[in-house]
Protein backbone atom coordinates (compact mmCIF):
# COMPACT_ATOMS: atom_id res chain seq x y z
CA UNK A 1 0.00 0.00 0.00
CA UNK A 2 1.12 3.54 -0.72
CA UNK A 3 1.44 6.23 2.01
CA UNK A 4 -0.35 9.03 0.25
CA UNK A 5 -2.85 10.01 3.09
CA UNK A 6 -6.21 9.18 2.05
CA UNK A 7 -9.72 11.72 3.19
CA UNK A 8 -12.74 9.35 2.66
CA UNK A 9 -14.52 12.33 3.52
CA UNK A 10 -13.73 14.10 -0.10
CA UNK A 11 -12.87 11.24 -2.11
CA UNK A 12 -13.49 11.55 -5.71
CA UNK A 13 -13.79 8.07 -6.63
CA UNK A 14 -16.72 7.28 -4.55
CA UNK A 15 -20.39 6.11 -4.63
CA UNK A 16 -23.37 6.05 -2.00
CA UNK A 17 -24.08 2.35 -0.99
CA UNK A 18 -27.72 2.92 -2.53
CA UNK A 19 -26.23 2.86 -5.91
CA UNK A 20 -24.25 -0.11 -5.88
CA UNK A 21 -27.33 -2.04 -7.31
CA UNK A 22 -27.88 0.20 -10.03
CA UNK A 23 -24.56 1.12 -10.79
CA UNK A 24 -22.78 -2.70 -10.94
CA UNK A 25 -25.69 -4.85 -11.22
CA UNK A 26 -26.24 -7.36 -8.73
CA UNK A 27 -23.51 -9.01 -6.24
CA UNK A 28 -21.59 -11.65 -8.13
CA UNK A 29 -21.87 -14.89 -6.92
CA UNK A 30 -18.82 -15.95 -4.42
CA UNK A 31 -15.54 -17.38 -5.77
CA UNK A 32 -15.24 -21.03 -4.01
CA UNK A 33 -13.67 -21.01 -1.20
CA UNK A 34 -14.09 -17.99 -0.24
CA UNK A 35 -13.43 -17.19 3.47
CA UNK A 36 -13.54 -13.75 4.80
CA UNK A 37 -11.55 -12.53 8.04
CA UNK A 38 -13.13 -9.36 9.70
CA UNK A 39 -10.47 -7.34 12.35
CA UNK A 40 -12.76 -5.60 14.46
CA UNK A 41 -11.34 -2.74 17.14
CA UNK A 42 -13.10 -3.95 20.57
CA UNK A 43 -16.28 -6.30 21.03
CA UNK A 44 -17.13 -4.21 24.40
CA UNK A 45 -18.27 -1.45 22.47
CA UNK A 46 -21.87 -2.06 21.04
CA UNK A 47 -21.06 -0.22 17.61
CA UNK A 48 -18.39 -2.89 16.67
CA UNK A 49 -20.49 -5.56 17.83
CA UNK A 50 -23.23 -4.48 15.93
CA UNK A 51 -20.65 -3.87 13.04
CA UNK A 52 -19.79 -7.51 13.27
CA UNK A 53 -22.99 -8.73 13.46
CA UNK A 54 -23.87 -7.40 10.20
CA UNK A 55 -21.01 -8.74 8.27
CA UNK A 56 -22.14 -11.85 9.79
CA UNK A 57 -25.61 -11.56 8.49
CA UNK A 58 -24.39 -10.56 4.87
CA UNK A 59 -22.12 -13.54 5.15
CA UNK A 60 -24.73 -16.11 6.02
CA UNK A 61 -27.16 -14.23 2.98
CA UNK A 62 -24.07 -14.62 0.30
CA UNK A 63 -23.24 -17.96 1.41
CA UNK A 64 -19.63 -17.31 2.62
CA UNK A 65 -18.08 -17.70 5.61
CA UNK A 66 -16.72 -14.93 7.85
CA UNK A 67 -14.38 -14.79 11.36
CA UNK A 68 -14.29 -12.26 13.44
CA UNK A 69 -11.44 -11.16 15.78
CA UNK A 70 -11.15 -8.28 17.76
CA UNK A 71 -8.94 -6.38 20.07
CA UNK A 72 -8.93 -6.82 23.88
CA UNK A 73 -9.28 -3.15 24.28
CA UNK A 74 -10.22 0.23 22.37
CA UNK A 75 -6.75 0.89 22.52
CA UNK A 76 -4.92 -2.21 22.13
CA UNK A 77 -3.11 -1.83 18.69
CA UNK A 78 -0.14 -4.23 19.25
CA UNK A 79 -2.93 -6.66 20.09
CA UNK A 80 -5.38 -5.97 16.94
CA UNK A 81 -2.29 -6.48 14.57
CA UNK A 82 -1.47 -9.86 16.02
CA UNK A 83 -4.57 -11.00 15.04
CA UNK A 84 -4.49 -9.64 11.37
CA UNK A 85 -1.16 -11.34 10.97
CA UNK A 86 -2.66 -14.43 12.28
CA UNK A 87 -5.35 -13.80 9.56
CA UNK A 88 -3.50 -13.19 7.32
CA UNK A 89 -1.87 -16.50 7.36
CA UNK A 90 -5.19 -17.78 6.42
CA UNK A 91 -5.26 -15.97 3.14
CA UNK A 92 -8.52 -14.74 4.51
CA UNK A 93 -10.06 -11.69 2.46
CA UNK A 94 -10.02 -9.01 4.87
CA UNK A 95 -12.16 -6.43 6.40
CA UNK A 96 -10.19 -4.21 9.05
CA UNK A 97 -11.22 -1.16 10.87
CA UNK A 98 -7.73 -0.25 12.50
CA UNK A 99 -7.34 1.06 16.02
CA UNK A 100 -5.33 4.12 14.41
CA UNK A 101 -4.31 5.09 10.84
CA UNK A 102 -1.77 2.77 11.18
CA UNK A 103 -1.32 0.07 13.32
CA UNK A 104 -2.27 -2.12 11.05
CA UNK A 105 -0.67 -1.06 7.93
CA UNK A 106 2.20 -4.18 8.40
CA UNK A 107 -0.37 -6.59 8.18
CA UNK A 108 -1.62 -4.76 5.49
CA UNK A 109 1.23 -4.01 3.28
CA UNK A 110 1.88 -8.16 3.66
CA UNK A 111 -1.61 -8.81 2.35
CA UNK A 112 -1.67 -6.57 -0.59
CA UNK A 113 1.91 -8.00 -1.85
CA UNK A 114 0.05 -11.74 -1.27
CA UNK A 115 -2.69 -9.67 -3.83
CA UNK A 116 -5.80 -10.76 -1.34
CA UNK A 117 -8.24 -7.77 -0.95
CA UNK A 118 -8.49 -5.73 2.21
CA UNK A 119 -11.57 -3.03 2.73
CA UNK A 120 -10.75 -0.51 5.30
CA UNK A 121 -14.06 -0.43 6.92
CA UNK A 122 -15.09 3.00 8.94
CA UNK A 123 -13.73 4.64 11.85
CA UNK A 124 -9.44 4.86 11.36
CA UNK A 125 -8.15 5.15 7.43
CA UNK A 126 -5.54 3.84 6.54
CA UNK A 127 -2.85 6.40 4.47
CA UNK A 128 -3.12 4.49 1.58
CA UNK A 129 -6.15 2.43 1.76
CA UNK A 130 -7.00 1.18 -1.76
CA UNK A 131 -10.86 0.48 -0.48
CA UNK A 132 -13.08 1.90 2.04
CA UNK A 133 -16.68 1.62 3.60
CA UNK A 134 -18.20 4.29 5.84
CA UNK A 135 -19.98 7.33 6.57
CA UNK A 136 -18.36 10.68 6.30
CA UNK A 137 -17.17 11.39 9.84
CA UNK A 138 -16.87 14.98 9.47
CA UNK A 139 -20.35 15.04 8.77
CA UNK A 140 -21.06 13.21 11.80
CA UNK A 141 -19.63 16.37 13.81
CA UNK A 142 -21.79 18.75 11.49
CA UNK A 143 -24.53 16.99 12.10
CA UNK A 144 -24.48 17.68 15.75
CA UNK A 145 -23.69 21.20 15.60
CA UNK A 146 -26.42 22.17 13.49
CA UNK A 147 -28.90 20.40 15.84
CA UNK A 148 -27.13 22.60 18.91
CA UNK A 149 -27.37 25.96 16.96
CA UNK A 150 -31.32 24.84 16.10
CA UNK A 151 -32.26 25.91 19.58
CA UNK A 152 -29.16 27.30 21.54
CA UNK A 153 -28.57 31.48 22.20
CA UNK A 154 -25.69 33.55 20.27
CA UNK A 155 -22.66 32.70 21.83
CA UNK A 156 -23.64 29.73 23.97
CA UNK A 157 -20.70 27.83 25.25
CA UNK A 158 -20.17 24.46 23.98
CA UNK A 159 -17.71 21.56 24.31
CA UNK A 160 -16.26 18.26 22.75
CA UNK A 161 -15.24 14.93 24.14
CA UNK A 162 -12.55 13.52 21.34
CA UNK A 163 -11.90 10.61 20.95
CA UNK A 164 -8.52 8.52 20.27
CA UNK A 165 -5.43 11.03 18.77
CA UNK A 166 -4.06 9.57 15.73
CA UNK A 167 -7.45 8.31 14.31
CA UNK A 168 -9.10 9.57 11.12
CA UNK A 169 -12.70 9.57 12.55
CA UNK A 170 -11.86 11.25 15.92
CA UNK A 171 -9.92 14.30 13.94
CA UNK A 172 -12.93 14.57 11.46
CA UNK A 173 -15.73 14.91 13.84
CA UNK A 174 -13.78 16.87 16.35
CA UNK A 175 -13.32 19.51 13.28
CA UNK A 176 -16.66 19.14 11.66
CA UNK A 177 -18.37 20.34 14.83
CA UNK A 178 -16.19 23.17 16.18
CA UNK A 179 -16.11 24.47 12.86
CA UNK A 180 -19.93 24.81 12.61
CA UNK A 181 -20.67 25.98 16.28
CA UNK A 182 -17.73 27.95 15.79
CA UNK A 183 -18.92 30.00 12.56
CA UNK A 184 -22.68 29.50 13.58
CA UNK A 185 -21.64 31.95 16.64
CA UNK A 186 -21.24 29.36 19.40
CA UNK A 187 -18.12 29.53 21.57
CA UNK A 188 -16.15 25.69 22.14
CA UNK A 189 -14.17 26.47 25.85
CA UNK A 190 -13.00 23.54 25.85
CA UNK A 191 -12.24 19.94 23.40
CA UNK A 192 -10.66 17.18 25.88
CA UNK A 193 -9.29 13.76 24.49
CA UNK A 194 -11.99 11.07 25.85
CA UNK A 195 -9.71 8.27 24.03
CA UNK A 196 -13.41 6.43 23.57
CA UNK A 197 -13.80 5.41 27.32
CA UNK A 198 -17.04 6.17 28.92
CA UNK A 199 -15.19 6.95 32.27
CA UNK A 200 -12.35 9.24 31.06
CA UNK A 201 -14.98 11.14 29.14
CA UNK A 202 -17.46 11.36 32.47
CA UNK A 203 -14.05 12.54 34.06
CA UNK A 204 -13.89 15.58 31.35
CA UNK A 205 -17.26 16.47 31.29
CA UNK A 206 -17.27 17.22 34.83
CA UNK A 207 -14.58 19.14 34.52
CA UNK A 208 -16.01 21.12 31.83
CA UNK A 209 -19.22 21.76 33.89
CA UNK A 210 -17.76 22.87 37.09
CA UNK A 211 -15.48 25.10 34.96
CA UNK A 212 -18.23 26.31 32.77
CA UNK A 213 -21.73 26.19 34.75
CA UNK A 214 -23.48 27.77 32.17
CA UNK A 215 -22.26 25.39 29.34
CA UNK A 216 -25.20 24.70 26.91
CA UNK A 217 -24.14 21.63 25.13
CA UNK A 218 -21.43 18.72 25.08
CA UNK A 219 -20.51 16.67 21.74
CA UNK A 220 -18.86 13.40 22.39
CA UNK A 221 -16.84 11.76 19.45
CA UNK A 222 -19.01 8.26 20.30
CA UNK A 223 -22.04 7.14 22.37
CA UNK A 224 -20.04 5.42 24.53
CA UNK A 225 -17.90 8.79 26.07
CA UNK A 226 -21.52 10.28 25.70
CA UNK A 227 -23.12 7.90 28.08
CA UNK A 228 -20.55 8.98 30.41
CA UNK A 229 -21.04 12.81 29.96
CA UNK A 230 -24.45 12.38 30.65
CA UNK A 231 -23.53 10.44 33.77
CA UNK A 232 -21.80 13.68 34.43
CA UNK A 233 -24.37 15.80 33.73
CA UNK A 234 -26.77 13.87 35.77
CA UNK A 235 -24.66 14.21 38.88
CA UNK A 236 -24.39 17.67 38.37
CA UNK A 237 -28.28 18.01 38.62
CA UNK A 238 -28.27 19.65 35.29
CA UNK A 239 -30.11 16.68 33.47
CA UNK A 240 -32.10 18.41 30.51
CA UNK A 241 -30.51 21.65 30.80
CA UNK A 242 -27.38 20.24 29.14
CA UNK A 243 -27.74 19.11 26.22
CA UNK A 244 -25.36 15.91 25.17
CA UNK A 245 -24.83 14.48 21.92
CA UNK A 246 -22.94 11.51 20.60
CA UNK A 247 -21.88 9.62 17.42
CA UNK A 248 -23.13 6.28 16.57
CA UNK A 249 -26.32 5.27 17.23
CA UNK A 250 -25.73 2.12 19.83
CA UNK A 251 -28.77 0.49 21.96
CA UNK A 252 -27.62 1.61 24.83
CA UNK A 253 -27.62 5.75 23.61
CA UNK A 254 -31.11 4.78 22.04
CA UNK A 255 -32.42 3.80 25.43
CA UNK A 256 -30.50 6.76 26.96
CA UNK A 257 -32.88 8.97 24.49
CA UNK A 258 -35.64 7.72 25.40
CA UNK A 259 -35.18 7.72 29.15
CA UNK A 260 -33.80 12.31 28.29
CA UNK A 261 -30.75 11.47 29.23
CA UNK A 262 -29.38 11.71 26.09
CA UNK A 263 -30.49 14.69 23.58
CA UNK A 264 -29.17 12.80 20.68
CA UNK A 265 -27.15 10.69 18.58
CA UNK A 266 -25.55 11.09 15.29
CA UNK A 267 -26.09 7.51 14.15
CA UNK A 268 -23.94 5.71 11.66
CA UNK A 269 -26.21 2.55 11.37
CA UNK A 270 -23.16 0.20 12.22
CA UNK A 271 -25.27 -2.98 11.25
CA UNK A 272 -26.02 -1.85 7.61
CA UNK A 273 -22.39 -0.50 7.00
CA UNK A 274 -21.27 -4.33 8.43
CA UNK A 275 -23.41 -5.67 5.88
CA UNK A 276 -22.65 -3.11 2.92
CA UNK A 277 -18.46 -4.01 3.91
CA UNK A 278 -19.06 -7.70 2.47
CA UNK A 279 -21.21 -6.23 -0.58
CA UNK A 280 -18.40 -4.54 -1.54
CA UNK A 281 -15.78 -7.27 -1.18
CA UNK A 282 -18.03 -9.86 -2.94
CA UNK A 283 -17.95 -6.75 -6.06
CA UNK A 284 -14.46 -6.95 -6.01
CA UNK A 285 -13.83 -10.18 -5.83
CA UNK A 286 -16.20 -10.78 -8.27
CA UNK A 287 -14.17 -8.42 -10.58
CA UNK A 288 -16.48 -5.16 -10.39
CA UNK A 289 -14.86 -2.18 -10.55
CA UNK A 290 -16.18 -0.75 -7.43
CA UNK A 291 -15.54 2.81 -6.08
CA UNK A 292 -12.37 3.55 -3.44
CA UNK A 293 -15.02 4.95 -1.13
CA UNK A 294 -19.06 3.34 -0.59
CA UNK A 295 -20.75 5.54 1.41
CA UNK A 296 -22.86 4.42 4.42
CA UNK A 297 -25.62 6.68 5.60
CA UNK A 298 -26.10 8.62 8.67
CA UNK A 299 -28.55 10.35 10.45
CA UNK A 300 -29.48 12.43 13.77
CA UNK A 301 -31.54 10.72 16.35
CA UNK A 302 -33.57 12.44 18.72
CA UNK A 303 -36.84 11.63 20.69
CA UNK A 304 -38.61 12.36 17.67
CA UNK A 305 -37.57 9.73 15.42
CA UNK A 306 -35.52 7.31 17.90
CA UNK A 307 -38.06 4.45 17.08
CA UNK A 308 -38.16 4.86 13.58
CA UNK A 309 -37.29 1.90 11.31
CA UNK A 310 -33.37 2.19 10.05
CA UNK A 311 -32.47 2.09 6.82
CA UNK A 312 -31.77 -1.53 5.03
CA UNK A 313 -29.70 -3.01 2.15
CA UNK A 314 -31.83 -4.08 -0.30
Amino acid sequence: MDGEPFSTDDAEDSIEYTELESTLGAVPEAPDGTQIGSIMKFLGNQYWVALSEGQTAAAEQYGVDVEVQAAATESDQVGQLNSAETMLQKKYTMLVSPQTDTNLCPAVEKAEQQDLLVVNVNDAVLPGAKQWVGPNQRQNGVNAAEFVLESADEGAQVAVIEGQAGVYAAKQRTEGFTTTAEEGGLEVVASIPGDWDIAKARDAATTIISQYPDITAIYANNDGMALGVAEAVNAAGKKGEIMVIGTDGVEAAYDAIRAGDLTATVDSYPYLTGQVSVNVALRILGGQDVPRAVYTPQALITSENVDDAPPALD
